[in-house]
C-alpha cells in the first residue's frame, strides 16, 4: 500500500492570498489555462479561467497589479503561433469587464517595461511559459526571470501543481508564495476525501488504463465503503477474476495487482463492483457494429466499448445510497454517441445524489462539463493528474513550495 503523505491530507495550512499584504503589489499569479480548443483556435470550455476570476478579483479588490502566467498546450521549448495565450486574455478580458493586455514574451526586456508601466488595478498575461524549455526543465535563471517582475508569488494553477517547473516551484526561491482561491478550494475537498469523507464512500475509476489509477486505488483502498471499476481498465480486472473480455486491451503486467486489489478489498469488507454487461463493439468507431453482452460473452476480436444496462444499475444503486462520491475516468468511449451513455447515466445520476460529489478533473470534467451538469455537483476538479497524484498521497510540488500558516 502506498504511504499517506501527511502534509498534503490534513487540513489545508498554507498560506493564502487572505493572508498576505498585496495592495498596490505587483502579484504574479500562475493560473492553468491550459483550455480545450477547436482546430480554429477558439476555446470550447473556459471553466479553467472562469475557476480563476476569485483569486483575481480579490487582487482587483486590493488595487494589485495582476501578472498572469500560464502554459498552453506542447510546444516543446519553441514558439509556435497556434499555442499563444492572446485568446484568454480575450476570454478574461471579457468575463471580467476590463481589459487584460497579452504580452507576446514571458521574460525579458520589454516584459519588464510592460510591468514598469502597470498601474494599481492593471492585468497583463505574459506569453505561453512553455515556449521557453527553462520552464519544464525548472531552471534557475528563468524562474529567477519571473520573480523580477513581482514582489510577491501566487500560486492558483492546481492543474499544473504536480510539475516541479520554473513558475511552480522555483519562482518560490525569490519571491513569498502563497496560493490563490482555486488551490485552497481544490486542496480543501480533496482533503476531505482522505480525512473523513461522509459514508457510505463510493469510489467511480473509469478510463483506459489500471496503471494510471495503481496509486489512488491503492491509497484509498482503506477508506472506501465501494469500488466501481468500468471503462477500458474493467478489462484488466475482468481478467484478473478470470473472465475474458474479448480483443480488450488488457495490461498483461498488471494482472496480479488487479488480483491483489480484489484480494484486499474482500479481507477489508470493501465491495468492489465490476460489469457484469458490457456494450461489446466489432471496433472504437462510430460506424462498427455493437450489442449488449454478459461480461463471459464477448464475441472474439470484439471490444469492450462501454458498461451495459445491468452494469449502470448496479453503479446507479451505490451511487444513490452514498455520502460521498469521487469519480475520475469515462464508463466508455464516450465522444462516440454509441458508447456514450454509461458515461452519461452515471454524470446524471451522481448529479442528483444529495452526496458530496467531487469529480476528479480531466476528461471526466469535460463530459461533466459538456452535459451541463457541473454546477450540480459539489467540485469539479480543475486538475486531472494533479488531483490523481493529491489521492495517492504524494506531495505536489506546487503546494510544498507555498508558505505554511
Amino acid at each position: 500500500m502506498a504511504t499517506q503523505a501527511t502534509s498534503n491530507v490534513s487540513r489545508f495550512n498554507k498560506k493564502t492570498i487572505r493572508d498576505i499584504d498585496v495592495t498596490g503589489k505587483r502579484v504574479l499569479v500562475r493560473v492553468d489555462y491550459n483550455v480545450p480548443t477547436d482546430k480554429d483556435g477558439k476555446i470550447t470550455d473556459d471553466s479553467r479561467i472562469r475557476a480563476s476570476l476569485p483569486t483575481i478579483k480579490y487582487l482587483l479588490e486590493h488595487r494589485a497589479k495582476i501578472i498572469l502566467a500560464s502554459h498552453f498546450g506542447r510546444p516543446k521549448g519553441k514558439v509556435n503561433e497556434s499555442m499563444r495565450l492572446a485568446p484568454m486574455a480575450e476570454r478574461l478580458s471579457a468575463l471580467l469587464g476590463k481589459p487584460v493586455l497579452a504580452l507576446r514574451e514571458c521574460v525579458g526586456p520589454e516584459v519588464e517595461a510592460a510591468v514598469t508601466r502597470m498601474k494599481e488595478g492593471d492585468i497583463i498575461m505574459l506569453e505561453n511559459l512553455r515556449f521557453h524549455p527553462e520552464e519544464e526543465a525548472n531552471d534557475d535563471q528563468f524562474a529567477r526571470s519571473l520573480a523580477k517582475l513581482a514582489d510577491i508569488y501566487v500560486d492558483d494553477a492546481f492543474g499544473a501543481a504536480h510539475r516541479a517547473h520554473a513558475s511552480i516551484a522555483g519562482i518560490a526561491r525569490y519571491l513569498p508564495a502563497v496560493a490563490g482561491f482555486l488551490m485552497e478550494k481544490e486542496l480543501n475537498f480533496l482533503g476531505k476525501l482522505l480525512e473523513n469523507p461522509a459514508r457510505p464512500f463510493v469510489a467511480l475509476m473509469g478510463g483506459a488504463k489500471v496503471s494510471d489509477k495503481m496509486g489512488v486505488i491503492e491509497n484509498i483502498l482503506g477508506k472506501v465503503d465501494s469500488l466501481l471499476i468500468g471503462g477500458g481498465m474493467a478489462a484488466t480486472f475482468l481478467k484478473a477474476r478470470g473472465i475474458s473480455p474479448g480483443a480488450s486491451a488488457i495490461e498483461s503486467d498488471k494482472l496480479e495487482y488487479a488480483q491483489q486489489v480484489l484480494q484486499k478489498a474482500q479481507s477489508r469488507g470493501v465491495n468492489i463492483v465490476l460489469p457484469v454487461d458490457v456494450i461489446a463493439a466489432e471496433k472504437l468507431e462510430a460506424n462498427a457494429r455493437f450489442e449488449t453482452v454478459m461480461v463471459d460473452q464477448i464475441p472474439a476480436g470484439w471490444v469492450i466499448a462501454d458498461i451495459g444496462p445491468e452494469t449502470i444499475r448496479l453503479f446507479v444503486n451505490e451511487v444513490q445510497r452514498a455520502g460521498t462520491i469521487f469519480w475520475n475516468g469515462p464508463q466508455g468511449v464516450f465522444e462516440i454517441e454509441a458508447y456514450s451513455r454509461g458515461t452519461r447515466e452515471i454524470a446524471r445520476a451522481i448529479s442528483e445524489s444529495k452526496a458530496t460529489t467531487i469529480i476528479g478533473g480531466g476528461s471526466t470534467a469535460e463530459a461533466v462539463e459538456g452535459m451541463g451538469l457541473a454546477d450540480k455537483m459539489t467540485h469539479v476538479s480543475t486538475g486531472g493528474g494533479a488531483s490523481l497524484e493529491f489521492l495517492e498521497g504524494r506531495e505536489l510540488p506546487g503546494v510544498a513550495v507555498l508558505l505554511d500558516r
